[in-house]
């Protein structure tokens, strides 16, 4: 199994291309299934969950090709089966976002109950809710979400809370559905704004989209289409936490700036210096940086994906942080760890209150989530000393080649067996 190797203490100096966004990725690649005409991608970062995703779709009957670098090309037309099986839905959650295309094109999907992360709960009741709401019959059986559905039809749907998968798989699902669906509570993320741009591109009628009401006019069919992944907002954010912990100057290419104004917005409290261009941003840090608390919550809100990387920077700053967590209610994995580097940390139900300290000394750390991965990255990075961070397999599941990029910023970083 794989380890990375970090010897810490280098400032990062340097600059590094941002790759697509895997949370946009993935249902746009999910929406290959509502058309029988290829669809054309562009941007696909080369990920684990990508190729998870790929794989299932694969088994269904998708034929996928690469005709470039980072483009996929998918053609949905010779469907052969409508069941998304378990050992390839167990180590992704995202896989349920087969069910709603499946259901509104061919009437009928059997999709696995998802795992991925354990952060959580993530429950899927918000998705089988609303589906049902469109006239589908969905029940449970040995694990499997059973749906059947002659056509869907249109309706209002109010969902218990914000959820962005929720959003996706009932947005694709309306759009071939009869008559008008309204989404209230809707997400507001950019990857939902992103795949509502794609399913315009491919035909359908969508207005709303980047607010929290949604609002879609079913049609018959939906054709092919070329889109560009929009670029991983968690991926910059990540980078940018990681000068703000070293120090030095980086500037970020083929990002979003627009995509990012909370994380932004806390990483100049702590003293980062930030600079935005309409695809770049550069992020000079001199000093120690300064303890930031936050809140996590839906977008426009803090990211729940940016808490753990904004902690890792948190345990070296002035001052004392606390940090609240909104979204899930098992997201402070990696707190363990990051205290086996010397951070003091102190968690109190879904509250950490963070005391900075003037180093943090290297360790053998174990990951325990994706996000919690690039936390004891960062940590690595700063740390005095040597670092391995162990189980890097949830990294390789939301960064491309992250231990290139760091080495091309000047890090001493490197991937063992």
């Amino acid at each position: 199994m794989d380890k990375l190797l970090i010897q810490g203490g280098r400032a990062l100096q340097g600059e590094v291309t941002i790759s697509g966004a895997k949370n946009a990725a993935l249902p746009i690649l999910c929406a290959s299934l509502l058309t029988d005409e290829p669809l054309l991608l562009g941007n696909v970062p080369a990920l684990r969950d990508i190729g998870t995703t790929l794989m299932l779709l694969e088994r269904m009957g998708v034929t996928t090709t690469r005709p470039g670098p980072e483009q996929v090309s998918l053609d949905a037309a010779h469907i052969h089966s409508q069941e998304a099986p378990y050992e390839l839905v167990k180590t992704m959650r995202a896989s349920i976002l087969v069910l709603g295309p499946l259901l509104a094109r061919f009437g009928q999907a059997r999709v696995s109950l998802p795992g991925g992360c354990a952060i959580g709960q993530r429950p899927v009741d918000q998705h089988i809710k609303g589906l049902a709401a469109m006239g589908a019959s969905i029940h449970i059986d040995h694990g499997f979400v059973v749906a059947q559905a002659s056509r869907l039809k249109g309706a209002n749907i109010l969902t218990d809370m914000v959820t962005v998968t929720g959003t996706e798989n009932l947005l694709m699902a309306a759009t071939l559905a009869e008559g008008r669906t309204v989404l209230e509570n809707a997400a507001c993320e950019p990857e939902v704004v992103d795949l509502a741009r794609v399913l315009i591109a491919m035909g359908a009628h969508i207005e709303g989209h980047g607010t929290d009401r949604i609002i879609i006019e079913g049609v018959d069919r939906l054709h092919g289409a070329q889109h560009q992944i929009v670029p991983d907002r968690i991926e910059a954010g990540t980078f940018l936490c990681a000068v703000a912990a070293t120090g030095g100057d980086i500037t970020l290419r083929g990002v979003a700036p627009d995509t990012l104004g909370a994380v932004l917005d806390k990483l100049r409290d702590t003293g980062l210096e930030i600079t935005l261009g309409d695809n770049w941003i550069r992020a000079r840090m001199s000093g120690r940086p300064r303890a930031t608390g936050f809140r996590t919550s839906e977008y426009p809100g803090f990211p729940t994906d940016m808490q753990a990387q904004l902690m890792a920077l948190n345990t070296l700053s002035e001052g004392t942080a606390v940090i609240t967590e909104n979204i899930f209610e098992n997201r402070f994995m990696h707190v363990q760890e990051l205290c086996r580097m010397g951070a003091d940390i102190e968690i109190d139900g879904h509250t950490a209150i963070v005391q900075g300290q003037a180093k943090l000394l290297g360790a053998t750390v174990m990951a325990t989530d994706l996000r919690a991965s690039a936390s004891l990255v960062i940590a690595g990075l700063a740390a005095q000393g040597e670092t391995t961070v162990e189980r890097i397999y949830h990294l390789d599941r939301g960064y491309e080649h992250m231990e290139h990029k760091l080495q091309a910023l000047g890090a001493n970083i490197q991937r063992i067996q």
